[in-house]
């Protein structure tokens, strides 16, 4: 029998392993799921909402365990409290807008017709979750879909595999009906047969820009709606008018936070001339100053490793090509001895780097920032779109309309000005080119995961 096992990255032990289930049980199990919409979906919807918030409560009293696992699976240091406040704050957000976001829109209703279009609920959502913000990064979707009406099969990565199963249990304790939201343990092959057989009726998948290739190709022919968060290379822009001290530490904290394991991460940053030296300065101090590298079960821990040995390799190839390349390391591996080579991986700061070098083009999800002086706007922008990727940019300045101008120039999914690594769950989270499609949360996450459905009705009339 084959079997999913997570790796721990803080020794590399099995810290979980799961069978892989056959083929034929999971599709049984999704066809359960099916047959369970129907009754789902037929319920109010504020008896939906409130039994999502208690599997969401549910969660939160689990909070001690959770912490924990999720430093032995993916590395996060303990003192940060795993991710239940922005769990929380979507999950509340998308429940307070689920009645206005699934309201009909209203044509006409008079003696003659009734003309009205709704919200339907797609069927049975298939979720793919990824590893380095397990919780949220599901929630995103599961919470609601769940809403407007769907069943949700969950598939998590093994990396964090007990996540869906915990999740699944909250909800399940917390009275959510029988295989209303199921988890699954599934390899790649079973995944591909499932969405290539058209079980599913909408499939979310965040992950890498293969993962999504292969999901796509899948789906091929099946006509199954993708929604696909897939990877990023985040640049910061830092204006010559900008606050100084706050921009390095918001952008630092954006690039070395979760040891860089961030979707939206600061990965590139652009600075005004005049500001280059002093940035570049105040950022190194800023990582030798306040990050500490070592194991994330200890209080003092700021930045844990990272979640598998071959991530921190992939960084570690980077940064060497980029060395050999001309550019300079400003951190003195001497200040980090935690790193051993493996999943503990020093920070890094590099300067006279080029867009020739890989480091600034493709994605790196470790702790390691790029630092380039710039000239002007035009060069920043040109900087910022010369990029496969597009899901966030952030821009520092004091000037709102400038902030704005650029803005509408940079190929991305989320403009942020003096903020950076934030999901705000009332606009839309979604990307552009190599980072996929579609869009998670808001007013429109509702619409991505349900399908417009006309009533034209002609009454009789004397």
């Amino acid at each position: 029998m084959t079997t999913l096992k997570c790796i721990s990255p803080i020794d590399g032990s099995v810290y979980a392993e799961r069978p892989v289930m056959a083929v034929d049980d999971a599709a049984a199990a999704v066809e359960r799921a099916r047959k369970a919409q129907k009754d789902w979906a037929r319920r109010p919807l504020a008896e939906r909402i409130a039994l999502v918030r208690a599997g969401v409560a549910r969660l939160n009293e689990m909070k001690d365990d959770v912490v924990t696992e999720l430093a032995w699976m993916m590395g996060r240091p303990v003192r940060y409290g795993g991710e239940f406040g922005g769990v929380n704050e979507r999950t509340n957000y998308m429940a307070e807008i689920a009645a206005r976001a699934l309201a009909p829109i209203e044509i006409e209703n008079s003696a003659q017709f009734e003309r009205r279009i709704e919200r339907v609920p797609h069927g049975v959502v298939f979720v793919v979750a990824p590893w380095n913000y397990p919780y949220m990064t599901a929630i995103n979707t599961v919470v609601p879909a769940l809403i407007a009406g769907n069943t949700v099969v969950l598939k998590h990565a093994t990396q964090t595999l007990l996540v869906g199963e915990r999740m699944v249990r909250a909800f399940a304790e917390a009275g959510l009906p029988e295989d209303v939201f199921i988890n699954l343990f599934l390899d790649h092959r079973g995944t591909e047969k499932l969405i290539s057989a058209g079980s599913f009726n909408f499939i979310n998948f965040t992950g890498s820009v293969g993962g999504g290739q292969a999901i796509e190709r899948a789906a091929a022919g099946t006509f199954t709606g993708l929604g696909l968060e897939l990877g990023g290379k985040d640049p910061g822009y830092v204006m010559e008018d900008a606050d100084l001290d706050w921009a390095v530490d918001v952008l630092m904290d954006g690039a070395m936070y979760n040891a860089g394991q961030c979707c939206c991460g600061i990965e590139r940053l652009y600075v005004a001339r005049p500001l280059y030296k002093d940035f570049v300065e105040k950022a190194v101090a800023w990582v030798t100053s306040g990050l500490k590298l070592g194991n994330p079960l200890e209080q003092e821990t700021t930045i844990g490793p990272m979640a598998n040995v071959r991530f921190a390799t992939e960084v570690r190839a980077q940064t060497a090509e980029a060395l050999a390349s001309g550019a300079r390391g400003l951190i003195d591996p001497k200040l980090f001895p935690a790193d051993d080579g493996g999943a503990y991986l020093m920070p890094q700061v590099l300067v006279d780097v080029t867009h020739d070098m890989r480091v600034m083009r493709d994605e790196s999800f470790g702790p390691v920032v790029s630092i380039m002086p710039v000239d002007s706007d035009e060069e920043a922008l040109a900087l910022m779109n010369d990029c496969q990727f597009g899901l966030t940019a952030s821009l520092w300045t004091n000037d709102a309309e400038r902030a704005a101008r650029i803005g509408a120039e940079i190929e991305t999914g989320t403009v942020f000005m003096n903020r950076a690594d934030y999901l705000d769950p009332a606009l839309c989270w979604t990307g552009c080119k190599a980072t996929g499609r579609g869009g998670s949360l808001s007013e429109i996450g509702f619409h991505n995961l349900t399908r417009p459905k006309s009533y034209h009705l002609r009454k009789k009339t004397a």
